[in-house]
């Protein structure tokens, strides 16, 4: 989440008409996060989150995010659900943008990964692949293998400013990385979120309350989403694979779906291939995020010390 774009009391106001969820009493920006602009909306009637997507998001996209979301909720994952307007679309327009509002998701994000919130994750995680199974239409991952080294490209270099000779190291990464990639058809797939980082995830009075942000979401391997989140919640240190936390997320995950052999096989692969995606996209946001947007930069430099720890001799348990 963050602020690109601002709004005025009377372009929200009129927004707000085609809906039957009352006036606007507030509306604050939220900074975290990186790819659109959010709100927090607080209308005589209760709290919601509104979203102006900006960016890297293509409008024709839309409908497939707010359609999955939707189909999740009504599963019965926690997450927000699409409000709709009285004309039934949950997709609008605001301030030149495409637009949406959400219900309001109770909870926050845990102050502390432990092993009890790593459990948590792998359930939700899991349960959100099982529920995912019957929403059929699918999204290719506009961030998978083949957009790497492009992405490395439309840097420029700049890697280098951050650690010399960065991105030579990275594009030797990419080539290692996608030579062995597993092929589309040879692990289970379907829908994953692909972004379920601690911020996505929120918690009630310890319990886990619910799931967002699902702008990222795709169909792919469903053991990469879990190769995601072990890079994301397990790397306490940034350069250190906590293993007391990987093992609680992957028993969460199989109490519910197990995984099969040939994803155990391939996860050190997929978990390298997720450190470099998000090596590469912080990198990209590092260069051209703007200087006045509302908005937290996050460090390449922590997932580039991710994959080196997967890069070790001996990295990985999978097969224990």
């Amino acid at each position: 989440m963050a602020v690109y774009t601002t709004v005025s009391s009377a372009a929200l106001a009129s927004f707000l008409a085609d809906y039957d969820i009352g006036q606007a009493v507030d509306c604050q920006g939220i900074a975290e996060g990186i790819e659109n602009s959010n709100f927090l909306l607080t209308t005589d009637t209760g709290s919601f989150i509104l979203t102006l997507y900006e960016r890297r998001m293509k409008a024709e996209e839309l409908p497939w995010f707010l359609g999955l979301m939707r189909h999740l909720s009504a599963r019965g994952l926690a997450c927000p659900t699409p409000v709709a307007g009285r004309d039934g679309e949950t997709l609008r327009h605001l301030a030149e943008r495409p637009a949406a509002v959400t219900t309001f998701l109770p909870g926050r994000p845990t102050p502390v990964i432990d092993a009890s919130a790593c459990h948590a994750l792998g359930v939700a995680l899991a349960q959100f692949h099982a529920w995912g199974r019957d929403y059929v239409v699918e999204r290719r991952n506009a961030l998978g293998p083949e957009a790497w080294q492009p992405l490395l490209d439309s840097c420029h270099g700049s890697g280098d400013d951050l650690q010399p000779g960065l991105t030579s190291r990275v594009s030797t990464a990419i080539a290692e990385v996608t030579r062995e990639w597993p092929a589309a058809d040879s692990l289970p797939r379907g829908q994953i979120h692909a972004d379920l980082f601690p911020d996505n995830v929120f918690f009630r009075d310890g319990a886990l309350s619910g799931i967002i942000d699902f702008y990222f979401a795709c169909t792919d391997h469903l053991a990469y989403d879990l190769a995601i989140c072990i890079n994301a919640w397990c790397f306490p240190d940034e350069a250190r694979l906590d293993m007391n936390l990987a093992r609680a997320l992957l028993a969460g995950y199989e109490s519910v779906r197990a995984l099969e052999p040939v994803e155990r096989f391939h996860m050190t692969r997929l978990c390298q291939g997720a450190a470099l995606r998000f090596l590469l996209t912080r990198l990209y946001d590092w260069v051209n995020t703007p200087r006045d947007a509302l908005v937290t930069r996050k460090d390449p430099l922590a997932y580039w010390s991710r994959l080196q720890a997967w890069q070790a001799p001996g990295a990985g348990f999978f097969h224990e």
